[in-house]
Protein backbone atom coordinates (compact mmCIF):
# COMPACT_ATOMS: atom_id res chain seq x y z
CA UNK A 1 0.00 0.00 0.00
CA UNK A 2 1.49 3.51 -1.23
CA UNK A 3 1.75 5.62 1.96
CA UNK A 4 1.52 9.49 1.66
CA UNK A 5 4.50 10.06 2.11
CA UNK A 6 5.80 7.93 -0.47
CA UNK A 7 3.84 10.15 -3.00
CA UNK A 8 5.87 13.32 -2.53
CA UNK A 9 7.99 14.19 -5.21
CA UNK A 10 11.66 14.38 -4.10
CA UNK A 11 11.72 18.27 -3.17
CA UNK A 12 8.84 18.28 -1.04
CA UNK A 13 10.52 14.77 1.03
CA UNK A 14 13.27 15.59 3.60
CA UNK A 15 16.58 15.95 2.94
CA UNK A 16 18.78 13.68 4.75
CA UNK A 17 22.65 12.40 4.57
CA UNK A 18 23.27 10.54 1.36
CA UNK A 19 24.56 6.49 0.80
CA UNK A 20 27.33 8.67 -1.11
CA UNK A 21 28.11 10.03 1.96
CA UNK A 22 29.06 6.64 4.11
CA UNK A 23 30.12 5.20 1.02
CA UNK A 24 33.02 8.06 0.97
CA UNK A 25 33.54 8.16 4.88
CA UNK A 26 34.33 3.86 5.08
CA UNK A 27 37.06 4.41 2.22
CA UNK A 28 38.74 7.28 3.17
CA UNK A 29 39.50 5.39 6.44
CA UNK A 30 41.33 3.10 4.70
CA UNK A 31 43.48 6.72 3.44
CA UNK A 32 43.64 7.54 7.25
CA UNK A 33 47.32 6.64 8.71
CA UNK A 34 46.08 4.12 11.01
CA UNK A 35 47.02 0.49 11.55
CA UNK A 36 44.39 -0.25 8.93
CA UNK A 37 45.05 1.83 6.06
CA UNK A 38 47.68 2.58 3.56
CA UNK A 39 48.79 6.62 2.33
CA UNK A 40 47.18 5.88 -1.23
CA UNK A 41 44.79 3.59 -3.19
CA UNK A 42 43.09 3.28 -6.30
CA UNK A 43 39.10 4.08 -6.64
CA UNK A 44 38.68 0.05 -7.82
CA UNK A 45 40.31 -1.08 -5.13
CA UNK A 46 38.27 0.65 -2.40
CA UNK A 47 35.65 -0.24 -4.51
CA UNK A 48 36.32 -3.79 -4.12
CA UNK A 49 37.01 -4.02 -0.42
CA UNK A 50 34.10 -2.15 0.38
CA UNK A 51 32.04 -3.80 -2.36
CA UNK A 52 31.06 -0.37 -3.96
CA UNK A 53 30.17 0.15 -7.39
CA UNK A 54 33.74 1.62 -8.98
CA UNK A 55 32.13 4.05 -11.28
CA UNK A 56 29.74 5.41 -8.56
CA UNK A 57 32.73 6.05 -6.22
CA UNK A 58 34.74 7.01 -9.03
CA UNK A 59 32.00 9.82 -8.92
CA UNK A 60 31.84 10.56 -5.03
CA UNK A 61 36.35 10.84 -5.23
CA UNK A 62 36.26 13.48 -7.92
CA UNK A 63 33.82 15.52 -5.34
CA UNK A 64 35.81 14.69 -2.56
CA UNK A 65 39.29 15.80 -4.88
CA UNK A 66 37.27 19.30 -6.19
CA UNK A 67 36.60 20.29 -2.54
CA UNK A 68 40.51 19.43 -1.51
CA UNK A 69 39.63 16.78 0.63
CA UNK A 70 42.12 13.82 -1.52
CA UNK A 71 44.41 14.74 -4.18
CA UNK A 72 45.02 12.22 -7.34
CA UNK A 73 48.24 10.52 -7.46
CA UNK A 74 49.82 10.13 -10.44
CA UNK A 75 51.07 7.03 -13.09
CA UNK A 76 49.78 3.89 -13.77
CA UNK A 77 49.02 2.51 -10.26
CA UNK A 78 47.77 6.05 -8.86
CA UNK A 79 44.82 6.51 -7.07
CA UNK A 80 44.10 9.16 -4.32
CA UNK A 81 45.39 9.92 -0.83
CA UNK A 82 44.13 12.16 1.71
CA UNK A 83 44.99 16.00 0.85
CA UNK A 84 45.85 16.98 4.58
CA UNK A 85 45.75 14.47 7.54
CA UNK A 86 42.84 12.99 8.61
CA UNK A 87 43.08 14.51 11.96
CA UNK A 88 42.21 18.04 10.08
CA UNK A 89 39.08 16.53 7.72
CA UNK A 90 36.02 16.80 9.72
CA UNK A 91 32.42 14.60 8.67
CA UNK A 92 31.05 17.72 8.33
CA UNK A 93 33.62 18.47 5.27
CA UNK A 94 32.90 15.28 3.42
CA UNK A 95 29.38 15.40 3.80
CA UNK A 96 29.28 18.70 2.04
CA UNK A 97 31.25 17.80 -0.43
CA UNK A 98 29.19 15.01 -1.18
CA UNK A 99 26.03 16.52 -0.92
CA UNK A 100 26.76 19.69 -1.16
CA UNK A 101 25.31 22.54 1.32
CA UNK A 102 21.76 21.56 1.16
CA UNK A 103 19.63 22.08 4.15
CA UNK A 104 17.82 19.48 6.26
CA UNK A 105 14.38 20.89 5.60
CA UNK A 106 12.85 23.38 3.44
CA UNK A 107 10.17 25.25 4.74
CA UNK A 108 7.18 25.70 2.06
CA UNK A 109 5.77 28.53 4.42
CA UNK A 110 2.26 26.85 4.00
CA UNK A 111 1.04 27.92 7.18
CA UNK A 112 -0.33 30.54 4.84
CA UNK A 113 -2.53 28.16 2.42
CA UNK A 114 -4.83 27.67 5.04
CA UNK A 115 -8.46 27.26 3.50
CA UNK A 116 -10.23 29.50 6.16
CA UNK A 117 -8.13 32.28 5.38
CA UNK A 118 -9.55 32.37 2.02
CA UNK A 119 -6.12 33.06 -0.03
CA UNK A 120 -5.89 35.98 2.33
CA UNK A 121 -3.72 35.18 5.20
CA UNK A 122 -3.92 37.73 8.22
CA UNK A 123 -0.44 38.91 8.96
CA UNK A 124 -0.81 37.15 13.00
CA UNK A 125 -0.45 34.00 10.93
CA UNK A 126 2.84 34.73 8.82
CA UNK A 127 4.56 37.05 10.87
CA UNK A 128 7.90 36.13 12.17
CA UNK A 129 9.59 32.88 11.38
CA UNK A 130 7.56 29.45 11.55
CA UNK A 131 7.68 27.85 14.47
CA UNK A 132 8.03 24.54 12.28
CA UNK A 133 11.15 26.05 10.54
CA UNK A 134 12.79 27.47 13.87
CA UNK A 135 12.74 23.73 15.13
CA UNK A 136 14.10 22.64 12.14
CA UNK A 137 16.48 24.86 11.72
CA UNK A 138 17.64 24.31 15.11
CA UNK A 139 18.18 20.63 14.67
CA UNK A 140 19.93 21.33 11.12
CA UNK A 141 22.60 23.39 13.56
CA UNK A 142 23.12 20.63 15.92
CA UNK A 143 23.30 18.36 13.59
CA UNK A 144 26.85 20.47 11.34
CA UNK A 145 27.69 21.45 14.70
CA UNK A 146 27.82 17.38 16.02
CA UNK A 147 29.18 16.46 12.59
CA UNK A 148 32.24 19.10 12.61
CA UNK A 149 33.44 17.96 15.92
CA UNK A 150 34.20 14.64 14.09
CA UNK A 151 37.54 13.68 12.14
CA UNK A 152 38.64 10.70 9.96
CA UNK A 153 40.95 10.53 12.60
CA UNK A 154 38.36 9.88 15.01
CA UNK A 155 36.60 7.58 13.45
CA UNK A 156 39.60 5.56 12.08
CA UNK A 157 40.87 5.48 16.01
CA UNK A 158 37.36 4.23 16.90
CA UNK A 159 37.21 1.62 14.59
CA UNK A 160 40.70 0.32 15.18
CA UNK A 161 39.96 0.22 18.86
CA UNK A 162 37.05 -2.30 18.25
CA UNK A 163 38.99 -4.36 15.35
CA UNK A 164 41.11 -7.31 16.40
CA UNK A 165 44.85 -6.42 16.13
CA UNK A 166 45.56 -8.44 13.17
CA UNK A 167 42.61 -6.67 11.12
CA UNK A 168 45.00 -3.70 10.12
CA UNK A 169 47.79 -6.45 8.91
CA UNK A 170 44.81 -7.97 6.86
CA UNK A 171 43.92 -4.49 5.23
CA UNK A 172 47.42 -3.33 4.27
CA UNK A 173 48.13 -6.97 3.02
CA UNK A 174 45.38 -6.96 1.13
CA UNK A 175 46.33 -3.92 -0.82
CA UNK A 176 49.80 -4.88 -1.43
CA UNK A 177 48.44 -7.69 -2.70
CA UNK A 178 46.75 -6.03 -5.32
CA UNK A 179 49.51 -3.58 -5.82
CA UNK A 180 51.74 -6.90 -6.38
CA UNK A 181 49.16 -8.12 -8.78
CA UNK A 182 48.85 -5.27 -10.95
CA UNK A 183 52.49 -4.61 -11.34
CA UNK A 184 52.71 -8.47 -12.48
CA UNK A 185 49.82 -7.90 -15.03
CA UNK A 186 51.64 -4.32 -16.17
CA UNK A 187 54.71 -6.25 -16.60
CA UNK A 188 52.94 -8.96 -18.73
Amino acid sequence: MLKYYDTLSPSLKMSHISTGVEYALHCLLYLAESPAGVKEASVRDLAELQGVPTDYLAKLFTKLAKTGLVVATEGVRGGFALARPAEDITVAQVVEAIDGDKPLFDCREIRSRCAVFNDQAPDWATRGVCSINAVMQAAQNSLREELQKHTLADLAHRTIAKAPASYGRHVVKWFADRSASRRSEDRE
